[in-house]
């Protein structure tokens, strides 16, 4: 296991199995990306920069794309979601589609790898 997965493996269900999946889905579009701590937070890393964070808070789960241009492109896409200037919050019963999820890892692999 690696860092992400191992602080994953602690939050108690449905949020486990929802971060799981998010994090599940940015590996499938950047399957070289790596696990790290970034900011704080467990994070898939690439080319040793951040490329998305999850974190479980007490009522809501999140996604930091570290970059506010990223939450502003997909914010059109999430209606009913709490959006901040740099992390997207969710709930397990209310989770991100997985097709918001491949369009911030492509976004962000664009910003890492121009």
């Amino acid at each position: 296991m690696g860092t992400v997965d191992d602080a994953l493996a602690d939050l108690p269900e449905p949020g486990r199995s929802c971060l799981r999946h998010v994090v599940a889905v940015a590996r499938s579009v950047a399957p070289e990306a790596t696990e790290g701590v970034s900011y704080g937070m467990p994070a898939l890393k690439l080319d040793g920069k951040p490329l998305v964070g999850v974190v479980a808070a007490a009522k809501h789960l999140s996604i930091f794309p570290f970059s506010p241009a990223i939450v502003e492109a997909v914010a059109g896409r999430l209606d009913g979601y709490s959006l901040s200037k740099g992390t997207i919050r969710f709930t397990a019963e209310h989770p991100l589609p997985d097709s918001v999820v491949e369009e911030i890892v492509r976004r962000r692999l664009a910003e890492i790898r121009p």
